[in-house]
């Protein structure tokens, strides 16, 4: 009988730890994509030029990438559970002066803060599932807990509207509040922390060198590496716009009600949501079936995140009526978020487990560098270019970066090389009994 190779794979606990983390991005994808929901009202009661409300939109980031960081090298060494626990708890504080406050500094404040209490969450939450999954068996679970992303923006697309229209917008902030708090108590009743990176044995190169450190200097070079940085940066500039300025779009420049463009956004993000699985799925019977994660991975996400930003760059072309350009939106999105799910686990397959928390933090952060921009440079050609011509000069910049992106990971991403390279400068602990590792 041959023996498990990772003892400590409980399927149906890893599986409910996923679908809980898959919770946690709903409730943070919720958080992000409230301010560019609540656009229209927002500029129209608090007098907020465009120019300023591209400035709450990218205030979000400020201290993203940087509070992603530290959360990262935490995460490698506390408990993820206990994280989770203080990152959900924090946003819930962080939404009260948001629903009370007109002033714009606070706004921004506020916004600040609360980017800085999310920016660990998306890593430190792969990170979380990544403990209850062996390599093999990690595509399809990240791509369900990032699908928690796509499903809060479809729900905050049908809630938020409906709250504004019954209660005032500011009521939104306090029920983000309580589903913070609510998904911390259910953590807190069902979820653990998984074991699979301590219990699995050294039969591969990868977790043969599971407790092995290699120098950041040579992580952060590494080709793959920052191939996998560039591609989740391209494909975040198009999300920073789904989060910001895609609602005001579809209301002031293609000039549909606030209600009909909430659904329409429902519907821009929920195609993706089953191609997201689907490309997951494909990616992970490629592995089964020996394809080289080079192709199964990269080239997978690299080539979808370049038909994204062909949809986007279309989005120029001139006289195509309403009905193209949303169909343009709704490609553009459904390429795109592919490499959310591939890039983390081609991550892993090349960074130490002792180290990823680390790494999968450095990952988002130096993505919410578009973040910064993406809806700044946005609000400018909106406020300087008339009409929905200034919404459609920044989509179109989002595909040029997409398809930037994507051609340059087509050509450097190759985890099989890099984990080669990585392995021959592995160092192990005194304690951990495991050699290090040498270049095949």
């Amino acid at each position: 009988m041959t023996p498990n190779p990772h003892p400590a794979y409980e399927p149906r606990r890893a599986w409910l730890t996923a679908v809980l983390l898959f919770l946690f991005v709903l409730v943070n994808s919720m958080d992000k994509m409230v301010v560019g929901l609540l656009a229209a009202p927002m500029m129209n009661e608090l007098g907020l030029t465009p120019a300023q409300f591209g400035l709450v939109g990218s205030s979000f980031f400020w201290l993203f990438a940087i509070s992603g960081v530290l959360g990262g090298f935490l995460a490698n060494r506390t408990p993820a559970s206990r994280l989770l626990v203080c990152m959900a708890l924090a946003w819930s504080v962080c939404q009260i002066p948001l629903a009370l406050s007109s002033s714009l500094a606070v706004l921004i404040v506020s916004r600040v803060v609360l980017g800085f209490m999310e920016g660990p969450a998306l890593p430190v939450a792969v990170h979380a599932c990544y403990k209850w999954f062996p390599d093999s068996k990690r595509n399809l679970p990240v791509a369900v807990l990032t699908q928690g992303g796509g499903w809060g923006i479809i729900a905050a697309a049908f809630l938020i509207p409906a709250v504004s229209a019954h209660w005032g917008w500011r009521t939104n902030f306090y029920i983000l509040a309580g589903l913070g708090v609510a998904w911390a108590l259910l953590w807190l009743a069902l979820g653990r922390e998984g074991r699979v990176d301590e219990a699995s044995t050294a039969a591969s190169q990868v977790r043969a060198t599971a407790q092995a450190r290699v120098p950041y200097r040579l992580l952060l070079s590494d080709a793959t590496v920052l191939g996998c940085f560039l591609l989740r940066l391209a494909a975040y500039w198009g999300l920073a716009l789904c989060l910001t300025w895609i609602p005001a779009y579809l209301q002031r420049g293609l000039g549909f009600d606030h209600a009909v463009s909430g659904q329409l956004l429902a519907l821009i993000v929920g195609a993706n949501l089953p191609l997201t699985l689907a490309i997951a799925w494909f990616s992970e019977r490629l592995l089964a079936r020996g394809v080289a994660s080079r192709v199964a991975r990269g080239w997978v996400s690299a080539g979808m995140l370049v038909l994204a930003g062909t949809f986007f760059v279309l989005m120029l072309w001139p006289g195509t009526s309403p009905v193209v350009r949303v169909g343009m939106l709704v490609l553009g999105c459904l390429c795109a978020p592919a490499i959310y799910s591939l890039g983390p686990a081609m991550l892993a397959e090349v960074v130490p487990s002792s180290q990823r928390g680390a790494v999968l933090a450095i990952d988002a952060s130096v993505s919410s560098l578009a973040g910064v921009l993406a809806p700044l440079i946005t609000g400018l050609l909106v406020q300087n270019v008339a009409g929905a011509r200034g919404f459609e000069l920044g989509l179109g910049l989002c595909g040029v970066v997409m398809l930037m992106g994507g051609v340059v990971g087509l050509l450097v991403v190759n985890p099989e090389r890099s984990r080669r390279r990585l392995a021959a400068h592995a160092a192990v602990a005194p304690d951990s009994g495991l050699a290090p590792a040498a270049a095949s």
